[in-house]
Order: structure tokens, then sequence, then C-alpha cells
């Protein structure tokens, strides 16, 4: 088997530094897709200006034809507007939802047998329509939310607690939005409970400083949204699938009964590997979580109900 084939649509803030991770970290070659023109083929040069500093022999390339990307084994998508200041991630809907119909479209013509993850927002809701419109199975198109929101709860802890963020073990399920559910009972430092090394009100404010940490870097930037994070969480997922590490990561799954919800993308804990999806993991649940849960699927149905295909 040769080198893997990396299409990323996409090549705004988060595609250029998915760009420069997966060359640094050589998982395969790069296609880098975007409608405006120049705009990949010059993100695509600077970063192969780079490769020989990294000692990468990966290819980096840009593009404004799909066809370019065609026999690719892994997209990621972060095509479409982001967020500006006083905007939540839903208000982006009927713009991006006519974004990820060519896409989808693209990709069901180009590489049939690929693996999509899905970055653009309202999350949720594109990676339901990229699924509906490729026809894809649900092992092979998921979100990225959860490791991106989930990082942001393991580094809010260890910065209150004055440890390595490696050391914390986070996770958060739900929609990517304000409802998601962190959930502070699994949460651990190297074994050790949370819930035994911080009180109720410093959990509690961790927790809503991570529902809000997309919002508050959009606010401090003011012309922007969050990008390398977005990047490096949805490269950690390409890289499970890509060299098959089995990671058990929190993604936006196709739910087809699991976790009290059907026909619907929501963040769970999944096995990624070489085919994409391999299990969901189900956690037993106290009442207080499955409630918020309840919630944030009532949110989701809510949102995919808009949607027109």
């Amino acid at each position: 088997m040769g080198r893997a084939k990396i299409s990323l649509i996409g090549a705004g803030n988060i595609g250029g530094v998915q760009a420069q991770l997966v060359a640094q970290q050589q998982l395969g070659d790069v296609v880098l897709f975007d409608v405006v023109e120049g705009l990949p083929q010059g993100k695509a040069l600077d970063i192969a200006h780079a490769l020989d500093g990294w000692g990468s022999s990966v290819s980096v390339t840009g593009t404004n034809d799909y066809a370019d990307t065609a026999g690719s084994d892994l997209y990621i998508v972060t095509a479409g507007l982001a967020r500006k200041p006083g905007m939540s991630r839903d208000d982006l809907l009927k713009t991006n939802l006519g974004i990820i119909r060519q896409v989808a479209e693209g990709i069901r013509t180009h590489s049939p047998e690929a693996v999509v993850i899905v970055v653009s927002n309202p999350l949720d809701a594109m990676v339901y329509a990229m699924k509906q419109i490729t026809g894809f199975p649900r092992e092979r198109v998921f979100g990225m939310a959860g490791v991106l929101d989930s990082a942001r709860f393991r580094y809010f802890v260890a910065e209150e607690l004055g440890v390595a963020p490696r050391d914390v073990v986070a996770l958060v399920l739900g929609g990517h939005g304000d409802s998601m559910v962190p959930l502070p009972r699994h949460c651990s430092v190297n074994g050790v409970p949370l819930t035994e090394l911080l009180d109720a009100g410093a959990i509690e404010a961790i927790v809503k400083r991570v529902r809000g940490a997309g919002g508050e870097i959009v606010g401090l930037l003011k012309t922007g949204s969050a990008f390398v994070s977005p990047a490096s969480a949805s490269v950690s997922m390409a890289a499970s699938v890509l060299l098959d590490q089995k990671r058990v990561l929190p993604c936006a799954a196709w739910l087809e009964g699991e976790y009290g919800a059907s026909g619907i993308y929501m963040g769970v804990p999944v096995r990624l590997g070489r085919g994409g999806i391999e299990e969901i993991l189900e956690l037993e649940l106290d009442q207080a979580e499955s409630e918020l849960l309840q919630e944030s699927i009532q949110h989701v149905e809510r949102l995919l109900a808009e949607i027109e295909l």
C-alpha cells in the first residue's frame, strides 16, 4: 500500500493548519481544496517550502477542482463561513448547507470509498447533510466536536490544578454547541476523580467555560473563530483512522438507538480505526447526566428539522 491521500476541503485558517500538521506528521499526501482561486495553491506552496525543514517527504498541492481529490482515502471538511461575534453555530445553517451539498457531491463522485470527517458548523447538521447526500455508511461519515470540546475541558482542569493536560481524562457528549454535556463525574487526573480534587463550584465554573470556549475565542479575535485547536483535533482523528490506532475518542456519530437517540448525529465515544467508526461505546449515565443529554438530543433534533435537502 502506498501513502494515504488526504483531501482537505476548505483552505481557510483551519484547512491551512491541518495541511501543515498532516505534512509534519507525514500521515499522507495532502490535497488542499478551495473554491477561491489561488488560495489553496498559495498555502500549499508555502507549506511545501517548509517540508525540508520538517524532514517530511509527502506532497502538498492546492486545487480548485474536485477531480484532483479523486481516490482520496480520507477527507476533512471545513468549508463554510466561520462565526462572527454574537453569532451562534446554528446561525450558519442555511449558508453552510449549500456549501456542504456541493462538497458532498464532489466527494461522492470522485472518492466513493473515502472516510469523511466534517468540521463545518453547525456541526451536527452539516455532518447529517454529508451522510444524506453522499449515501455513505455511518462508519465512514462522522464529525469533529467532542475531541476539541474534551481537549478544552482537559486544559481548563489542568490549568485550575496546575497539572499537565495529558494527565487529565475528560469527556464531553452531546451536540456541538451550548447544549453540549461535559461529564465531570467521568473526569479524572491520572486515575484520581475530579470530584475529589475540586469542589462543586469550581467544577461548575469549568463546565460553563467549556461550553462557551468557542465563543470566548470568537469574542477575543473579533474577526474569526478558533482554528489551531480544531485543526489539531481533526488531524488526531484522521491519524487514528489512517494509522488504525483504535483510539477511543468522542465524535459526532450517527445514532441508531444508542443513548436513546435515533436518526441524528451526536457526540458519543467511539473507537476509530481503519474503517472509520468501528464501535460506539455506551456509558452508564446518572439521572442528571441523562436529562442534560436528552436536552442536547432535542436541540439537535430541532436543528435537523430546519434542514431542507
